[in-house]
């Protein structure tokens, strides 16, 4: 099998199309994934196949090492499959980290212009459109702030803007709210679920914590320990805004996390 990564759009273009009527915004077909070689070969992903609907948000679940982060480089170009095929028909994917990675010499303004810039958004307009997604992420006022000058919260919330700013309609995050206070990470919870919902987003959220997943996701995929394998599925019909607490996300979360605790176990004994 031929490995491959394919968008319909050029990576840099802001206004790249949405996929049509019918397709999936990811379409992850039969990927493997190794790294290394002869004896020191690790096999890390094993025939993953997955589509991710326009507009769904689906949180990526597993224990640490199965492979969740490496499939969303995968997704988003920073690396090739070993096997199979990666379809993202919208083009580029705008990505967000663990840690916000953002330039602590710049503003947190300036660093939202930068990634319009790569996005090609004239210079002219640059920073009212900063400012707009500063506001998106309730953040006005913060255009001349420095990064030292910025809560852990409100570091995430200039990642986020930057993110958006690259106009891509496909969204993905790796763990990006992990290092951040239970509060803190309750009150961006509400933050991405609004902004999703407000700009019809397609998500694709990696986590290990069960109940962060359930609480964000219209479906929770869940990857067996390595090699990661989508192992089962969960539809999520309770309504949206969910609390973290809800006697609905605690006992789907009793569920997930026994499964989750089964996959290991057999990880374990293997």
């Amino acid at each position: 099998m031929t490995p491959a990564l394919t968008t319909s759009a050029d990576p840099t273009d802001a206004a790249a199309p949405a996929p049509a009527d019918g397709a999936p915004a990811v379409r992850i077909s039969h990927v493997h994934k190794s790294f290394g070689r002869g004896s020191a070969r690790t096999h890390v992903l094993d025939d993953i196949t997955l589509d991710v609907a326009p507009g769904e948000f689906v949180t990526l679940l597993g224990a640490s090492g199965c492979g969740k982060s490496t499939l969303l480089n995968l997704v988003a170009g920073l690396d090739r499959p070993s096997a199979g095929e990666i379809q993202v028909p919208g083009g580029r994917p705008a990505l967000m980290f663990q840690e916000h990675a953002l330039f602590p010499w710049l503003t947190a303004g300036r660093n939202i212009e930068l990634a319009l810039k790569l996005a090609g958004v004239p210079r002219a307009e640059r920073r009212a459109e900063a400012e707009r997604l500063l506001e998106l992420v309730r953040l006005g006022g913060a255009y001349g702030k420095r990064v030292h000058e910025l809560s852990g919260g409100m570091r995430q919330r200039v990642a986020m803007a930057r993110a958006l700013a690259q106009g891509s309609q496909v969204l993905l995050m790796d763990e990006p709210f992990a290092a951040l206070d239970a509060i803190t990470r309750d009150v961006l919870h509400d933050e991405i679920t609004r902004i999703w919902a407000e700009r019809r987003l397609t998500v694709l959220f990696v986590t290990h914590n069960v109940r962060e997943a359930v609480r964000l996701a219209e479906r929770v995929v869940l990857l067996s320990s390595r090699p990661g394998r989508v192992a089962r599925e969960w539809r999520i019909d309770l309504p949206q805004p969910r609390r973290i607490e809800s006697s609905g996300v605690a006992d789907l979360s009793i569920e997930i996390t026994e499964e989750l605790r089964g996959e290991i176990r057999r990880h374990v004994q293997h």
